[in-house]
This record gives structure tokens, C-alpha cells and sequence, in this order.
């Protein structure tokens, strides 16, 4: 059939659009009456339209059809959800399970303790999660911590000594130089033998 009008085809209905009531987005031409979210059919706007190949989503279900999945990846700050949107008639691919390497030569991480390290500090596994790397060794978090005094280290606060962390303020008064001159202050004159 001839295209008599000149207008464009709408991405949606296939109809010829006239200038009137087009709306453009990536390249095509849309109705606006056609111009809505392919799932819960929102009306949708430059800012809220999310293009996935020839198909157009609101920002919503275009992330829980595409989006990442699992805790964290929620609507909003703080959020946890796992709604994967079957209620809005998204279907998704159900991924293999992991199943661990059968290859002999795993890096040197893997090969460790089914996997994980072990915090040099209380002996227990450290996991992604909650490791902190200090003096080439992986750290939980809360055992992070100067050995002396205990305050909290980060990797530019500390000194490490014989497997050991320490504040860089208990690492010289304990393994610092010692004599005159070498005191707490300024000027400060100490004898220590």
C-alpha cells in the first residue's frame, strides 16, 4: 500500500504517523496514543521511555525484565526486593545453578578453605563481603583493628609487624626508634634502654 500521507511508520501499530501527533525515540516514529510501556502500557515520556531493541519499557519493568537481579537491586534507596515482575507478565530465564571447578589448577584463592580465606586475627572465614585487605592478608572488617589499643585501621592508618597490624601511633611507640630525640612531642627527651 502507498505511503500517500509521507508520514512515517509508527514503531508500535505499524500505521503511517503525521507530524501531529508523533513522538521520535532511537530512531522511529511513534504514535502517541502508541508511545506507552510494553508491559503495564504507561503512558511514558523522554524521561521515563527505556529502549530495549524495537521495544519500549517504562524505566520500571525495563529493570525487572533487564535490570540485575538480587538483593540490593530494589526501586529505591535502602530497598531490598526480588520482584522479578511475573505479575506484570514478565517471564525470565531461569540461570544453571553454580557448581564449583573441577579444574585442578584453581587460583591459589579458590584452593584455600573451601574457597575463602581466613582472617588472620580470630581465624574464621573471610567472605567478599566483609573483607578488608591489610599487610597482604584478608581481614573481616570488625577485626580490622590496631593490636594495642584496638582502634579501627584503615589502609593508609596502618604498620604491620610479624603478621600484626597496629595504628601507626602504637607501631612507634613499640617498634620506633628509641633514645634521645626520639620522644612523644616535639623536643620531648626520653632515655630508654
Amino acid at each position: 500500500m502507498p505511503n500517500w500521507g509521507g508520514g512515517k511508520k509508527c514503531g508500535v501499530c505499524q500505521k503511517t504517523v503525521y507530524f501531529a501527533e508523533e513522538v521520535q525515540c532511537e530512531g522511529s516514529s511513534f504514535h502517541k496514543s502508541c508511545f506507552l510501556c510494553m508491559v503495564c502500557k504507561k503512558n511514558l515520556d523522554s524521561t521515563t521511555v527505556a529502549v530495549h531493541g524495537e521495544e519500549i519499557y517504562c524505566k520500571s519493568c525495563y529493570g525487572k525484565k533487564y535490570g540485575p537481579k538480587g538483593y540490593g537491586y530494589g526501586q529505591g534507596a535502602g530497598t531490598l526486593s526480588m520482584d522479578k515482575g511475573e505479575s506484570l507478565g514478565i517471564k525470565h530465564e531461569e540461570t544453571p545453578g553454580h557448581r564449583p571447578t573441577t579444574n585442578p589448577n584453581a587460583s591459589k584463592f579458590a584452593q584455600k578453605i573451601g574457597g575463602s580465606e581466613r582472617c588472620p586475627r580470630c581465624t574464621q572465614a573471610v567472605y567478599a563481603a566483609e573483607k578488608v585487605i591489610g599487610a597482604g592478608k584478608s581481614w573481616h572488617k570488625s577485626c580490622f583493628r590496631c593490636a594495642k589499643c584496638g582502634k579501627g585501621l584503615e589502609s593508609t592508618t596502618l604498620a604491620d609487624k610479624d603478621g600484626e597490624i597496629y595504628c601507626k601511633g602504637c607501631y612507634a611507640k613499640n617498634f620506633g626508634p628509641k633514645g634521645f630525640g626520639f620522644g612523644q612531642g616535639a623536643g620531648a627527651l626520653v632515655h630508654s634502654e
